[in-house]
């Protein structure tokens, strides 16, 4: 990675952690507030709840390693059980965005919340109180 760009990838991360749990948690409210005629079904309120919450834990980085894993395979379920039995290619299924945040998430979930986020500042104050 060159090293003018190498240096600001913490913050690049941050703003795809924060702006990808803001759109999710946008989903979820949707779902959960919104018109969408969904709020019968169980599935979709559930749906709605992991990513509402979710959306929510990873835009702030707070658990968001826990979070990102659950909103990973919640987006790997719609695609497989929503998405693909109407094709096989993201693009003539419709189910990019969820391959997308799938694929997103299950990075947040092995990186983790990052340091510009709730978990960090934590581990701010622990290192600050220990040292």
């Amino acid at each position: 990675m060159h090293p003018w760009i190498g240096k600001y990838s913490e913050i690049f991360y941050s703003i795809l952690r924060i702006v990808s749990g803001a759109l999710f948690a946008c989903h979820g409210a949707q779902k959960l507030f919104g018109a969408q005629g969904m709020v019968s079904e169980p599935l979709m309120i559930v749906a709605g709840i992991i990513e509402f919450f979710g959306g929510l834990l990873i835009l702030l980085g707070f658990g968001a390693a826990y979070a990102g894993f659950i909103a990973s395979g919640q987006m790997a379920v719609a695609y497989f059980k929503v998405h693909a039995p109407q094709g096989f290619w993201p693009i003539e299924n419709n189910g990019e965005l969820a391959a997308l945040y799938c694929f997103i998430f299950l990075y947040i979930a092995f990186k983790g919340s990052g340091s510009l986020s709730i978990d960090g500042l934590i581990r701010k104050r622990k290192l600050k109180s220990v040292g």
